[in-house]
């Protein structure tokens, strides 16, 4: 049964710990400042979501942390808290945090992918976590195949560095390999010559690839860009 708010109030801000499963995990001092500076003038708009803590007399912060730190930087005593009935576990931290977010804010995508593989390798089923989280099927379909880039570090970086998009990075690591053997400088060639290829050009390098693997990337590259 799902953990329910019970108050809303005003808590100290020195009861208050940083849950292990808050979901945005980069980008959490981004625009700090800005934030701080609308909570000096306007007040705190949305209250931050607490559970209890294992440690006694605290609270465990699902959602808010940004709004928490923004707090501490005005050197604030309290903040508005909306308290749940229950400690939450981490799949479920998980769950209530990454809702939130998509709310109130679009989150780096490296956390959507960790907080998706996390919940996939729980349930087994990308319907499961769509479900839970409330994003798109096709978009968890694409998150949760980036685990399969951890044979490929070349191209996991490339993503993880907004070089190239994730679906780019799969299809050049499958054309790197169809020789049997995976080619990581073929590998990062492709991903980054992809990324600038329309997708019924990718589909012809992917294709040609397949079909001869003897074949020199570059020159099925270039032919795609050519039409030949």
């Amino acid at each position: 049964m799902p953990a329910k708010i019970i108050t809303v109030k005003e808590i100290s801000l020195s009861s208050l710990v940083i849950g292990k499963a808050q979901v945005r995990v980069r980008d959490v001092a981004k625009e700090i400042d800005e934030l701080a500076n609308s909570i000096a003038k306007i007040g705190q708009l949305e209250p931050i979501v607490v559970c209890p803590a294992k440690e006694k007399g605290k609270y465990e912060i699902l959602t808010g942390q940004r709004r928490y730190l923004a707090h501490k930087q005005l050197k604030k005593e309290t903040i508005m808290a909306c308290i749940l009935d229950r400690e939450v576990d981490e799949t479920e931290a998980k769950v209530i945090s990454v809702t939130e977010n998509l709310v109130r804010r679009d989150l780096n995508r490296t956390d959507l992918i960790d907080v998706c593989t996390a919940l996939y390798r729980k349930y087994g089923s990308i319907k499961d976590v769509a479900d839970e989280t409330g994003l798109p099927y096709a978009k968890v379909n694409t998150y949760v195949k980036y685990d399969r880039l951890s044979t490929a570090p070349e191209l996991k970086k490339l993503v993880d560095q907004n070089e190239v998009d994730l679906k780019v990075a799969l299809r050049a690591q499958e054309a790197a390999s169809v020789s049997g053997k995976y080619n990581p400088k073929e590998a990062v060639m492709l991903a980054k010559e992809l990324s600038r290829m329309s997708g019924a050009q990718q589909t012809r390098v992917v294709k040609k690839r397949e079909e001869d693997p003897t074949v020199d990337v570059s020159e099925i590259i270039e032919a795609a860009k050519t039409g030949e």
